[in-house]
């Protein structure tokens, strides 16, 4: 499965090398969740995901492989896999969109712009659409991108047992955090 992730992710990378100069890539991305209840907090980091922005026309996409998260308690990782997000069934999660407000980043000065980006967010085998604000901060030529949504599972067909609806929030929020190079052909 991981031999076709990355062979997508190279035909992606492929396609836009048009004008790579335009182009920012990471295979480091950090995806991170959270979700809080009474009984206990949930939290998972990924910082294998792969992600291309084309500073040109905004369009941003992300992917990465469910079974990539990292949490805390071992039990916690094999629920997650098997019996909610089903990572064996639904291998990768991808968000493909767009910087709404493009014309307010100057990609070729340092400094922080705010963004709204939004697109499609595919979870489960379910897309949906999602808007959020973030940042893009250029320092040195360098671009990195952070922004934080909440998203609910219910929304992307994952379902809680009643026997643990008390542990597990219906409402995530999500974290994005990218640092990016520039393509180089």
């Amino acid at each position: 499965m991981k031999k076709v992730f990355f062979l997508i992710t190279a035909i992606s990378i492929f396609t836009l090398t048009v004008n790579a100069q335009d182009k920012a890539f990471t295979k480091t991305g950090n995806i991170s969740f959270y979700s809080k209840t009474s009984m206990e907090n949930i939290e998972a980091h990924n910082k294998k995901a792969t992600a291309i922005l084309d500073s040109k026309t905004g369009q941003i996409e992300f992917a990465l492989l469910m079974k990539a998260f990292e949490f805390e308690k071992a039990l916690m990782e094999e629920h997650f896999n098997e019996n909610y997000v089903e990572s064996d069934k639904f291998p990768k999660s991808t968000f493909k969109g767009k910087i709404d407000n493009l014309s307010s980043v100057n990609f070729s000065k340092d400094g922080s712009y705010p963004v709204t980006v939004s697109g499609d967010l595919t979870i489960h085998g379910v897309t949906k659409p999602v808007t959020s604000k973030g940042a893009i901060a250029i320092s040195g030529g360098k671009i990195s991108a952070k922004s934080q949504f909440d998203i609910l599972l219910s929304d992307y067909n994952i379902s809680i047992p009643a026997v643990v609806k008390e542990n597990i929030s219906n409402n995530v929020q999500i974290f994005v955090e990218l640092s990016l190079e520039a393509l180089t052909q």
